[in-house]
């Protein structure tokens, strides 16, 4: 886990923070989905210091089947207290009654990038047709089983009208990062979310998708309903979302909500 250097003003809002935390430290469970992950490693310690409170956070994806995916670990009744995950998704478990109403919070965007395997020759996507022709041209295409995916599976293919090409060449992978199957060789060709990607080892990052078919994720966060710690839940998004992190979230290759205000 790397330790980011904050500016100025977010060693100022963590201060801020100390003062008003609680007065008995709390531990808060905390599950998020992958995009914003790597924000969230960067800016938990922070956190830990300047409240007091001290963070179990484990991972999973925002939707799907697999058993680490959020909405099978509020449906198990797993105690957790924070969730940050897409936020078309938060809003279905939000209507459903599994979160705190007013409590969700939006932390930042996140666009979908593409990746080959470091030291492949690099395609160019930055027109449509330059992406079209990078997945025509890869022998294996990988992309996740959560919103990015979903949208190329769902939407993408069909724009670049590539569909039956890419039968049994292009695959959904459950739960395992995209850049981890093409660092490992098992696709030469991948597309996740931006964020994603940014942290594996072994993959070259070749651009996001060209604007005429991109499609901004937004991720949120929330206090589950039933929350043993209700107030640092809260303080905890609050903190993610504090202007003065906003250079950090930025760093990990998301666009922060923080930036727009």
């Amino acid at each position: 886990m790397r330790s980011p250097h904050l500016p100025a003003k977010a060693l100022a809002a963590c201060a801020a923070l100390a003062m008003a935390a609680a007065a008995h430290a709390a531990d808060l469970r905390v599950v998020s989905s992958g995009g914003f992950a790597q924000a969230y490693k960067d800016l938990s310690p922070a956190y830990e210091r300047s409240s007091g409170h001290h963070l179990l956070s484990e991972w999973g994806p925002s939707m799907g089947a697999t058993k680490n995916a959020i909405p099978a670990r509020l449906a198990r009744g797993e105690p957790i207290d924070v969730v940050i995950m897409v936020g078309d998704a938060l809003d279905k478990l939000m209507a459903e009654g599994k979160l705190e109403p007013g409590s969700k919070v939006v932390l930042a965007d996140s666009p979908i990038a593409c990746a080959v395997r470091h030291g492949a020759p690099q395609p160019d996507i930055s027109t449509v047709d330059g992406l079209r022709q990078a997945f025509l041209h890869a022998s294996h295409v990988a992309y996740s089983d959560s919103a990015s995916g979903e949208y190329i599976k769902r939407e993408l293919l069909d724009k670049l009208g590539i569909r039956q090409q890419m039968e049994g060449r292009a695959a959904q992978i459950p739960a395992t990062p995209v850049g981890e199957i093409i660092a490992h060789g098992q696709a030469d060709f991948g597309c996740q979310q931006r964020s994603e990607l940014k942290p594996v080892a072994g993959i070259d990052i070749v651009g996001v998708l060209p604007q005429e078919v991109q499609l901004q994720t937004q991720f949120s966060g929330a206090v589950v309903r039933g929350s043993s710690q209700p107030q640092a839940a809260r303080q905890l998004l609050d903190f993610l979302a504090a202007p003065a992190n906003a250079s950090a979230i930025e760093q990990t290759g998301l666009e922060p909500a923080a930036a727009r205000h």
